[in-house]
């Protein structure tokens, strides 16, 4: 068979197929056939196909090649597509509806357990330092809760470097005191500025630079009016600024766009941060025999608290070394014997400082700060008094 279209005229008769039979009257014996009309040239050529042209039957499909690709190593392979449409092949169902997938949920709760010795609850989050998320924030956990909750002790003591700078500013609180008044506030005003900043730092506010700078302002103002009023006036000058300075500082609280609770505690913070630097000024108002044991006293006091004993023990031995220096330093003044009391006096003010210090598991920096300067500051009104009584 050709594609060509057939370019002559067939004469003959098809064979086996006629596509204009003629009536059976005319093909009876002995009489002529008619000539049969001439076929239009189109027809004759759409006249080239021999045999069958269709196939009435459905014939089974050949296999397609295999065309897909392998799956990547390491992924799960997709199964084999299917062919739809012959017979007997049913046809695929319906896929599902796809479904919204869930909101995210912790896998795992984890279990609450019981702080010893304490009736609020603890997780690992907590246990770490750190509160469950929120999103209104969530309030610091403190060093000294976090001892509590893992059962250690919330006290550090700052131990044998403070307790060295201690005894070098209480010797100089002592030397200076017998040089007189105006040399005395040297290492005085060291002092105040010191225990304005440690206070704050033992409170965890940092930095605080209004609120030391408050308190440092206040303690130099009660110095001015001492040295003004001079020593025979020295209550009223102190109690005077204190007054003053906690009426102001209530003031500028009240100013403040905080909410009500950090008002109060700042407030707090910073009347007795101020009230600590300006009682400091006791040891300028005291007599000058009595800050030179009575400092004295502190410096051997708090090295003996540092050194490496119990306790208990190590309280003791402060204590009895606060009234050796205090017989030892009054025989070279005119107290005397009398100085055994004052030192005794002023190592139990210095302990208390040192102890307050120590609380709320405070850092390196607090150490160096209130650790240092507490203790002093907290044994001039004890000097103070116990001058005045004993002179």
């Amino acid at each position: 068979m050709s594609d060509q279209p057939y370019e002559g005229r067939y004469e003959g008769q098809y064979e086996g197929y006629d596509p204009y039979p003629q009536p059976q009257q005319q093909q009876r014996q002995g009489q002529p056939q008619q000539q049969q009309p001439q076929q239009p040239e189109w027809q004759q050529h759409t006249q080239q196909w021999e045999g069958q042209t269709w196939e009435t039957q459905v014939q089974p499909s050949m296999p397609a090649a295999d065309t897909t690709y392998p799956p990547p190593q390491g992924y799960q392979a997709y199964p084999e597509p299917q062919t739809y449409g012959t017979v007997g092949q049913p046809l695929p169902q319906e896929a599902p509806a796809p479904t919204r997938a869930p909101e995210w949920t912790p896998a795992y709760q984890p279990p609450v357990q019981q702080a010893p010795g304490t009736g609020s609850a603890v997780t690992p989050d907590t246990a770490s330092g750190y509160g469950p998320p929120t999103v209104t924030g969530n309030a610091r956990v403190t060093d000294a809760q976090r001892a509590r909750a893992e059962g250690r002790s919330p006290i550090i003591e700052p131990g044998i470097q403070p307790a060295a700078l201690t005894a070098v500013l209480g010797l100089l609180l002592s030397g200076t005191a017998a040089i007189g008044q105006y040399a005395l506030v040297v290492p005085l005003v060291l002092l105040q500025a010191v225990t304005a900043a440690g206070w704050f730092r033992l409170n965890g506010m940092w930095p605080a630079r209004q609120g030391i700078a408050l308190a440092f302002l206040g303690a130099v103002t009660a110095d001015v009016a001492l040295l003004a009023a001079g020593r025979e006036n020295a209550p009223a000058a102190i109690l005077g600024t204190l007054g003053v300075w906690v009426l102001l500082t209530l003031v500028l609280q009240l100013r403040s766009h905080a909410d009500p609770d950090t008002r109060m505690y700042g407030l707090m913070a910073t009347v007795t941060s101020a009230a600590l630097a300006i009682i400091a000024t006791g040891h300028l108002a005291a007599e000058p025999d009595a800050v030179t044991v009575g400092a004295a006293a502190v410096a051997v006091a708090i090295l003996a608290r540092a050194l490496p004993l119990p306790t208990a023990a190590s309280v003791v031995v402060a204590l009895l070394a606060a009234a050796g220096a205090g017989i030892a330093v009054g025989g070279m003044t005119d107290l005397g014997s009398k100085g055994a009391f004052l030192g005794l006096g002023a190592g139990v003010c210095a302990l208390i400082g040192h102890r307050v210090a120590s609380y709320d598991y405070p850092s390196r920096f607090v150490h160096f700060t209130a650790g240092v300067a507490l203790p002093l500051a907290a044994a001039a009104p004890a000097v103070y008094l116990l001058g005045r009584a004993l002179g």
